[in-house]
């Protein structure tokens, strides 16, 4: 293996810190993951100007217009854009060989693959991931523990303190822990519509008491609960935004007159929905955490924060983290059409609640932006580069136990389900 080079941030302090951003999937994409990686490396390019973006894309000109939108420099990663599994497999292999990769004080990646290659040819790496994978996939437990313990691993950026508690469970230094927000971009609310002009726009009533849904829609993200409590509150109007084709929940949807699904909207669009919304709805189950990980600390909530409008959401683990029921948001019991139904009765019919959570949601939502994101992970990037070595902790006979008996469970679930995804609540 090589040895890293000195950085610009400790030889040259002017020089800034240079991060190679590496990502595994074509862009531009609609995908939440997508947007979360490319906003934080745009917002942290402006505090590290010699920054680079490997990506995985068609051709020199596509490069040139994500140059152009993202305001990165843009290296087109020596992969093919299909099938995914040979695209992530030929990202990992080839950005070693890139001059980036060699001129970069280190990588910043949400892809193990990557970040594993990264280490085994001499660079530094950041990882920076919503997902708690040592409970979702135990057999990688032993090889994300050594490979988050390296002297080059700098830091792990974990979305939620529910997956920074994961990782410390697993024995990785705390000191390589860090739990950083997501946020929003104040640009988009800048020409928020009043309620009543959109929901003229959008056809909804001016006495219809509606509460809005935004997001991908699908099973996974929980809506069965809130279909049925639907069912429950014919006099409430339920608009769910974000639909893709006609799937199981369009399906249930469909006999409900009181439930509107609307297809994908651009963002311009999307916010006539949000400002039209008495009461913005992040929904409130446990299945997108534990059943099919797919959620940790949804996107929308951040988002939903800096509108002004009042959020009714579960009373779940990773939630919890920014919601507090009654002081900044309604949150009722996970999984429950009929608490989720008393919720949105009380709510709708109480405009002083409304206004008062959304009121305290919209000064929280000030230190919630991705400027303010991109602060802190370089705040914690400098504070990791200059820190002297970090003791590593061997497994204990306990950690030994806890694998192999998470690895059988896993594999259990794998033959009946077919899902590598174990979740926490599982047999």
């Amino acid at each position: 293996m090589r040895p890293v080079r000195q950085s610009g941030h400790a030889g040259n302090p002017d020089a800034g810190i240079g991060i190679l951003f590496a990502f595994e999937n074509p862009l531009p994409s609609a995908e939440a993951d997508a947007e979360v990686f490319i906003t934080t490396a745009r917002y942290l390019a402006r505090l590290a100007p010699r920054a680079r973006l490997h990506v995985p894309m068609r051709d020199q000109a596509a490069c040139a217009a994500l140059g152009k939108a993202t305001g990165l420099t843009v290296v087109r990663a020596w992969a093919p854009l299909g099938p995914a599994v040979l695209r992530h497999l030929m990202c990992g292999l080839t950005i070693v060989c890139r001059r980036a990769f060699r001129q970069a004080d280190l990588v910043y990646t949400r892809n193990l693959w990557i970040a594993w290659m990264a280490i085994r040819f001499g660079q530094r790496v950041v990882f920076d991931h919503y997902r708690p994978w040592p409970d979702q996939i135990p057999p990688l437990r032993r090889w994300l523990h050594r490979l988050m313990s390296h002297p080059r691993f700098i830091l792990n950026i974990c979305h939620s303190d529910y997956t920074r508690r994961k990782y410390l469970e697993l024995g990785v230094p705390a000191a390589r822990l860090r739990c950083i927000h997501n946020g929003f971009e104040p640009e988009r609310l800048d020409a928020r519509p009043s309620s009543e002009a959109a929901r003229q726009a959008l056809s909804i009533p001016p006495a219809a008491r509606t509460i809005v849904y935004t997001g991908r829609i699908n099973q996974r993200k929980g809506l069965d609960v809130v279909i049925e409590a639907a069912r429950l509150l014919p006099d409430r109007l339920f608009i769910l935004v974000g639909s893709y084709g006609d799937g199981p929940i369009e399906e249930k949807a469909r006999p409900l007159p009181n439930v509107r699904i609307v297809p994908f909207q651009p963002p311009e669009t999307l916010g006539l929905y949000v400002a039209a919304a008495d009461v913005l709805l992040i929904p409130p189950s446990l299945q997108p955490l534990t059943r099919f990980g797919s959620t940790v600390l949804p996107l929308k909530l951040f988002f939903y924060m800096a509108s002004g409008r009042p959020i009714l959401a579960g009373d779940t683990p990773d939630v919890q983290e920014i919601l507090r029921h009654g002081v900044n948001a309604c949150l009722c019991q996970p999984d429950s059409p009929s608490a989720l139904a008393e919720a949105v009765r009380q709510m709708t019919d109480d405009p002083t609640l409304r206004a008062r959570l959304a009121e305290a949601a919209l000064a929280e939502s000030r230190t919630l932006t991705w400027e303010a994101r991109a602060t802190r992970i370089m705040t914690a990037i400098s504070e990791r580069l200059n820190a002297p070595a970090d003791p590593v902790m061997r497994w204990q006979a306990s950690q030994w136990r806890l694998y192999r008996r998470q690895c059988w469970r896993w594999l259990k679930h794998l033959l009946r389900t077919g899902s590598p995804i174990l979740p926490p609540s599982g047999p």
